[in-house]
């Protein structure tokens, strides 16, 4: 009966994408359905990670995150864990061999969060790789299937889709991140005087990571490529809206897309989908 309790764990999972993200849970749905599980799993792991550098203000978020770091190392070793969510996540990691450096790399950059304010080139690089890119990458050992060769010909732009996925959160949620967390993620710049000129630089560098990600979508299998696509279109369709506004904005409010854009969005990728065309 050990099955149901398998099934529990993945349902909340599932669940807790679907509260946090409405984005990623239609994305996720257009990805076959063998595949759909597993990234759930390792959303809502991550997602809850995030909850406690983020959210949990009137706790001790220190300790909570080293108790979840331990406990999700414990549930990967000893392949069980009554918390569901860590349940989900290590039955992910077991069943397609997740290299266990990128969970570490990612509680690394967690751990930034709770302390770190500021960060040169190299801290907001690492930074990024461990927040973003190794998502990415634990969502392509899914995508891959156990096909080391394919990953490794992919990883490059998986860490870029991450990479962007990332720094356009970091611009949207700059209010919130600067006047209430007190974080500056971007290397060398002054929220206090954010020109138009930093705004640009940044963008730039969010262009390219797209460029780069769209080269490696076109290449995933079938059974992954639509639903990271819309992933992708979602992102790009705020970061071109983030571009269109100027730079005191996104220091006043949250730049967001509307669901009706959302649906639009999404509408035209079913379409290339049963056409199998992007």
């Amino acid at each position: 009966m050990i099955g149901i309790f398998h099934n529990v764990a993945h349902e909340c999972s599932r669940v807790t994408t679907q509260r946090y993200s409405t984005s990623f849970s239609s994305a996720i749905k257009l990805l076959h359905g063998d595949i759909q599980g597993p990234i759930y799993d390792i959303y809502g792991f991550v997602r809850f990670a995030d909850e406690i550098v983020d959210t949990f203000h009137d706790f001790d978020k220190e300790t909570l995150l080293a108790d979840f770091k331990k406990d999700a190392y414990e549930a990967i070793s000893q392949g069980i864990s009554l918390n569901p969510i860590l349940q989900s996540f290590q039955l992910t990691v077991n069943r397609y061999n997740i290299d266990l450096a990128l969970v570490e790399a990612f509680f690394k950059s967690m751990e930034f969060d709770l302390n770190k304010a500021k960060y040169d080139a190299l801290g907001y690089a690492e930074y990024i790789y461990g927040s973003a890119e190794v998502v990415g990458l634990m969502c392509l050992y899914v995508f891959c299937d156990g096909n080391i060769n394919e990953y490794e010909k992919l990883k490059p732009s998986a860490q870029s889709l991450g990479a962007a996925f990332q720094k356009v959160n970091f611009l949207r949620d700059v209010k919130a991140d600067y006047q209430q967390l007190n974080r500056v993620y971007f290397p060398g710049v002054d929220f206090n005087s954010f020109t138009h000129e930093m705004k640009e630089s940044i963008e730039g560098d969010i262009e390219n990571d797209f460029h780069l990600a769209y080269e490696g979508i076109l290449k995933l299998p079938l059974t992954a490529r639509f639903g990271v696509y819309l992933a992708y279109k979602y992102y790009l369709s705020l970061f071109k809206k983030i571009k269109a506004v100027k730079p005191q904005r996104i220091m006043e409010e949250r730049i967001r897309i509307p669901n009706y854009q959302k649906a639009w969005v999404a509408a035209k990728v079913v379409v290339r989908t049963q056409l199998n065309m992007l």
